[in-house]
């Protein structure tokens, strides 16, 4: 080793001297810091390129040295031309900061030097991207530094360098020309016409060829109006205007090709929006739009052209005014965008939607006009296709009308109902529509139209983003109550919706519709709050459902109603009303009357729900008639000491109307407990509950519903019962038995072809039937060749065909009680999900309410019951509905019940319940809902620790800790000990992790079941919850020093008797648990004996086996890691085997051209023995081995073996003379083919 070094030190003396190192950029005279401003400005992340900017240009000031800002200057200009965009945006950003500072660097020099660096003409083909890169974002960093305005030939300068760079439009784009026109705008009218119009000449003559020219031509036209007069206009274009018939055709051709730039960035150009601008400044707007917009750009095929005149459209309208506003809103791009939105609405189609709601979003918050708002909100309105507007009738864009405009939205929506004009529409039909002669009749346009404008005033009513005052929002109420449940008689000033006449009578599906819209809403205009209304600025919220003055919503529809109801001469009710409707409506008011003088007098939140409930109640008597929930309420007025609480009754109430498929009912049934929660009962919440106990029968529950097993073994024994009766018809009869044949069988399979086994009382029917016509073989008669005559056959076919008619009939009665049952089920099922429904609103309303703790057990008696019951899709969407609220709603509730003077005893006995439940089930998932129940239940025990005791951890409320500990270590012993326990050891980790307390006293019998386990899976699973124990601070700030050295000994101890590494995952966790525990031992230098642990580790390592990568094998040496031991590298050695197993493969590949064995000519001649040669058995006995050892390989291997084989006979076949010479041209194919292997390899 030592001659080797000297010999390489020789080499390293002998040989020749390194040139000297040029700094030609002067690098390395910088100081790194100073170098690493230049490595951030060219990161990608913006942040630190901007902070890196700041930071240069700070650095500069401060250091004041000419040669750091002589190379800065020089290395911007530099990266100007990086590969990177990011990094040349931030070079460009530098520069013009650089130049921006420090005044005394020229921008001419700057310049000069970014046109020498980036030389287009010098730079190879590779780097002609590269450097017109950098010339545009060295003009870009001129125009940025707030100093280009100030030397005019450098302006003139960059506009021609510009200019130059539009040729390499496949890198740069617009880019060039967009420079230009912010070049433009920053210029001076003194500069650009002693300057740049020359410069700019060849550019301005040719505007009218590409959207580029055109924008510079408009921009300058803005900017310099002066300077650009009518006469030198003429000079450029020919004309004295932009915007005229000369020029059209031409502006048309740049907006396509401008059109077709964006196609991918999806925006408006600029070249368009200012053409248009421009055409406004020359009056010439109408001409524009409809010769260059109209007739030009929408004569193109749908696609970028449609688009860029639907981005004018809505860009446009801040700029006219209302006269232009209804022809622009009433020309056919308004068409050709509604054909748009019906073929958009396929899949995979673009959407420009979205774009437009914008546009007029942005045009209804920055117009203060109330009739503008109003013309654009009608125009989009009134396009309509056949009838219905293609406009979505919940449009946000109406958040934004003012009040005013609102106002005369909602009379011209009113209007419009009432009388439809669909002539004043822009109604269109789409080709499709057009092609099948799909046109709809005038009046189903008009019934069309008007499900549309009554969608779209339900939106603006319950719509609270939507300023609007009380008074509209109860017209609207009473306009769709109104047409939605009555019809004029006769006109009067008392009822303003008489006042205007129907030019259309409703027809019956639009007023279903009118009274869906109604019912479906009243639950947000007439329940819910309004925060602000009208012009007032006071934001104040309101009690739910509840007007300014105190009134309900609800209360003040009612009384319209009445009105109505009263009113007969003048309207009349769509639907009569019987004498005992009517009974129970003025019997409803009635009560409602009474509620509210005793309201007034002192209010009670039990009259406030049951007016809510009555109101609510009494409004559905239009649609759905429920006297009988009514006269319940009215019932209820009457009170005394032995009715129940008034809460109790309420909720009856509800889970009767709750059982009704309505969803009004659903909902009103949500707005009424919702008001009740704070008052519950206990007696009111357990009849809830008995709802969803599935352990309780029907009649406690109170579902009422027929069980299918009761109805099933009633069915069974009437059907026995009839079978014996026949049974003794037929031997009363007969008096004798007699058996089927084949043929009789085939009949029997085709009644009973839908039954699903054979019914033994239909073959005694069919036996009797056939045994009265003598139509039955029996063992008597001796032959079978008798056959019946006509009048027989008739008679036998007449009561088989009754017979099989009757077993058919009792088939299908089965089927249907079946069914019946099923939706029984279902409509059970969907009840029990309704109520779940109250049982989380209850929960989140009132989560503090000791009512609570009721609910644990009931909930989970229905998590338990679901998991082992049927799985059909509606009893999984319960499961885990009911499982969601248990989780989520109480037991991870922020606010949980916190007043439990008396129900100590009564809680930990609910406790050992659960922990004694959760033990004997079968499944985990359930047994981890009931263990977190116990923890729940521990939470509120525990209670609200204040911040003074939050210092004190073993402070636990109300818990008594010495019988829960008992519970818990019971539980702990049941899983270690029990070989299929429904526990888990996630269970007992989060108990760990919640309550240190209960932590440290249950840690003896988990350190005692690392070894004590009565599987290793358990046994690791106790070395996690160790883990997780010693892991936690506040277990170890609740035991002393002495009890933490004697826990970790404990602990050494036990984990010095696992030895058996062949249980993976028991090693993994124990090695884990070593590690913490090393760790923790070395760096407290806690008095633990570690000896005899490191012994045990190490001798798992005794056989080398732990050396190879893997979770067991990584955590074992970071374990040996910490005693000093590191992991022995292993070398990469070739073994020889393997290599010469690739040799003989090699000589073994088969060549090419040789025949297999079969195919050759057995040569009979027996070679000649020569001395000093092999004889042919010697080898044939080699060839058999080979062969022998060959049968045990594959097939192919098989073949090839025998093609080598046959080759080496063909070769001791021949002549020994001419033996070795084969032999040798063999070895030599035999090299070359292996060259030309590894050559291909």
């Amino acid at each position: 080793m030592l001659a080797v070094m000297q010999t390489n030190m020789g080499e390293i003396e002998d040989s020749t001297v390194r040139p000297k190192v040029t700094d030609a950029k002067g690098i390395l005279k910088q100081n790194r810091q100073f170098l690493d401003y230049f490595w951030d400005i060219a990161k990608p992340e913006r942040e630190i390129r901007l902070k890196a900017v700041e930071d240069l240009i700070e650095h500069l000031k401060q250091s004041e040295k000419p040669d750091e800002l002589q190379y800065s200057l020089k290395r911007l200009v530099d990266g100007l031309s990086h590969t990177r965009d990011d990094a040349r945006s931030g070079y460009s950003v530098a520069l013009a900061q650089l130049l921006s500072v420090f005044e005394e660097i020229s921008l001419k020099s700057t310049l000069d030097s970014v046109k020498e660096k980036h030389n287009l003409q010098t730079a190879k083909k590779k780097f002609i991207r590269n450097a017109a890169f950098g010339n545009f974002f060295g003009v870009l960093a001129l125009s940025q530094s707030t100093r280009l305005h100030k030397e005019p030939q450098v302006v003139l300068e960059c506009v021609r360098l510009l200019q130059s760079l539009s040729q390499y439009r496949e890198h740069l784009r617009d880019l060039p020309r967009k420079t230009m026109v912010d070049i433009l705008s920053e210029t001076s009218k003194e500069v650009f016409e002693e300057v740049l119009l020359s410069a700019l000449q060849s550019d301005l003559t040719s505007a009218l060829n590409t959207p580029e020219q055109l924008e510079l031509l408009l921009v300058a036209l803005q900017k310099f109006p002066s300077v650009l007069k009518p006469k030198k206009l003429k000079k450029l274009l020919g004309t004295t205007a932009v915007i005229t018939k000369e020029n059209m055709p031409k502006l048309v051709e740049v907006l396509k090709t401008a059109a077709r730039s964006v196609k991918k960035e999806n925006i408006l150009p600029p070249v368009a929006f200012d053409l248009l601008q421009v055409s406004l400044r020359e009056d010439n707007f109408e001409m524009f739009w409809n010769e260059a917009i109209i007739k030009g750009m929408l004569s193109e095929m749908p696609g970028p052209t449609h688009y860029l005149s639907f981005r004018l459209l809505g860009a446009c309208l801040p700029l006219l005014s209302v006269a232009q506003l209804e022809f622009v809103l009433s020309a056919d791009v308004m068409t050709h965008y509604g054909q748009h939105m019906l073929s958009a609405q396929l899949a995979d189609r673009f959407k420009f939607a979205p774009e437009m709601e914008k546009y007029v979003s942005e045009f209804m918050q920055g117009c203060a006009d109330a009739d503008k708002q109003l013309v654009v909100a009608l125009g989009f309105t009134q396009l309509t296709n056949q009838g219905y507007p293609v406009v979505p009738s919940c449009w946000k864009d109406l958040e934004h009308m003012g009040l005013s405009a609102l106002q005369k939205y909602v009379e011209w929506l009113m209007e419009a109902f009432c009388k439809p004009q669909l002539e004043k529409c822009l109604d269109f039909s789409t080709r499709r529509q057009k092609g099948n002669q799909e046109t709809e009749a005038d009046d189903s346009c008009v019934a069309r139209f008007r499900k549309w404008i009554i969608l779209r005033l339900t939106f603006i009513g319950e719509n609270h983003q939507i300023k609007k005052r009380e008074d509209l929002v109860m017209k609207l109420a009473r306009f769709i109550f109104f047409h939605a449940f009555f019809d004029v008689k006769k006109p009067t000033p008392e009822i303003p919706e008489t006042t205007q006449a129907l030019s259309v009578p409703i027809d019956q599906q639009t007023r279903a519709a009118i009274s869906s819209a109604f019912y479906g809403s009243i639950k947000l205009f007439c329940l819910n709050t309004m925060a602000v209304l009208g012009d007032s600025a006071e934001a104040e919220r309101r009690t739910l459902g509840v007007k300014a003055d105190g009134s309900m919503w609800i209360y003040c529809v009612v009384q319209y109603a009445t009105m109505l109801l009263d009113q007969s001469k003048h309207v009349q009710s769509v639907q009569t009303l019987s004498p005992e409707q009517r009974q129970g409506w003025d019997s409803m008011l009635g009560s409602v009357e009474a509620l509210r003088k005793k309201a007034r007098k002192s209010s009670s939140p039990e009259h406030s729900a049951f007016q809510h409930l009555f109101l609510l109640v009494g409004i559905q008597m239009f649609k759905v008639y429920l006297i009988v929930c009514v006269c319940v309420c009215v019932a209820d007025g009457k009170s005394s000491e032995e009715e129940p609480h008034w809460v109790e009754v309420v909720v009856e109430i509800l889970l009767s109307l709750l059982s009704q498929p309505s969803r009004l009912t659903r909902g009103v049934c949500k707005a009424v407990f919702s008001r009740i929660c704070p008052h519950l009962t206990q007696e009111a919440l357990s009849s809830i509950l008995d709802v969803l106990d599935p352990n309780k029968d029907e009649d406690e529950s109170g579902v009422m519903v027929t069980d299918e097993k009761k109805e099933k073994k009633k069915i069974h024994k009437e059907e026995e019962e009839r079978d014996e009766e026949e049974d003794d018809d037929v031997e009363d009869e007969d008096g004798s038995d007699s058996s089927s044949d084949d043929d009789d069988d085939d009949d029997e399979d085709e009644a009973m072809e839908e039954g699903e086994e054979v019914d033994q009382n239909f073959r005694l029917d069919l036996m009797k039937v056939l045994q009265g016509q003598n139509a039955l073989a029996t063992e008597e008669d001796g032959s079978d060749e008798e056959e019946l005559d006509d009048a027989a056959m008739m008679k036998l076919d007449g009561s088989l065909s009754a017979l099989f008619l009757e077993q058919k009939k009792k088939i299908q009665a089965k089927k249907d009680e079946k069914d019946r049952l099923r939706k029984e089920k279902v409509l059970v099922r969907d009840f029990k999900i309704k109520v779940l429904d109250m049982v989380e609103m209850f929960l989140s309303k009132q989560g503090s309410s000791a009512l609570v703790l009721g609910m644990v057990e009931p909930l989970l008696s229905v998590i338990e019951n679901g998991m082992s019951s049927e799985t059909s899709q509606q009893e999984q969407d319960f499961l885990r509905k009911a499982a969601d609220i248990f989780r989520n709603r109480l037991c991870r509730a922020k606010y949980y019940c916190r007043e439990i003077n008396g129900r100590e005893a009564e809680l930990h006995d609910m406790l050992e319940r659960l922990i004694g439940r959760a033990q004997k089930l079968t499944d985990s998932s359930v047994s981890l809902y009931y263990f977190s129940a116990a923890l729940y239940l521990l939470k509120v025990l525990r209670g609200v620790v204040s911040e003074r005791d939050s210092a004190n951890l073993r402070l636990m409320g109300k818990v008594d800790v010495e019988r829960v500990t008992t519970c818990f270590r019971n539980a702990l012993t049941s899983f270690m000990t029990k070989r299929k326990s429904p526990l888990t050891g996630a269970m007992f980790i989060d108990l760990f992790s919640r309550f240190p307390v209960l932590c440290v006293n249950l840690l003896d019998t988990a350190v005692e079941n690392i070894t004590a386990g009565v599987r290793e899976h358990q046994q690791g699973q106790a070395c996690a919850v160790v883990l997780r124990a010693l892991q936690s601070k506040d277990v170890k700030n609740l035991m002393s020093d002495a009890q933490s050295t004697e826990l970790h000994q404990k602990v050494v101890d036990q984990l010095a008797k696992c030895k058996n590494k062949t249980v993976r995952e028991k090693m993994v966790k124990a090695l884990e648990l070593c590690q913490h525990l090393v760790r923790v031992v070395h760096s407290q230098k806690l008095q633990v004996n570690l000896e005899l642990l490191q012994k045990v580790l190490k001798s798992m390592n005794a056989e080398g086996s732990l050396q190879k990568p893997g979770q067991l094998e990584d955590t074992y040496w970071s374990v040996m890691k910490l005693f000093g031991v590191l992991k022995p590298k292993m070398e990469k050695v070739k073994k020889v085997v393997e290599a010469e197993q690739t040799e003989e493969t090699t000589r073994k590949k088969k060549k090419k051209g040789f025949l297999p064995e079969t195919k050759k000519r057995k040569n009979r001649k027996k070679p000649t023995v020569l001395e000093g040669k092999e004889t042919p058995a010697s080898t044939e006995t080699a060839g058999g081995a080979s062969g022998e050892e060959g049968k045990k390989k594959k097939k192919k291997k098989n073949k090839k073996r025998k093609q080598q084989g046959g080759e080496e006979e063909g070769t001791q076949n021949q002549p020994a003379t001419k033996k070795a010479k084969t032999q040798q041209q063999q070895q030599k194919k035999k090299k070359k083919g292996g060259q030309q292997e590894a050559d291909g390899k």
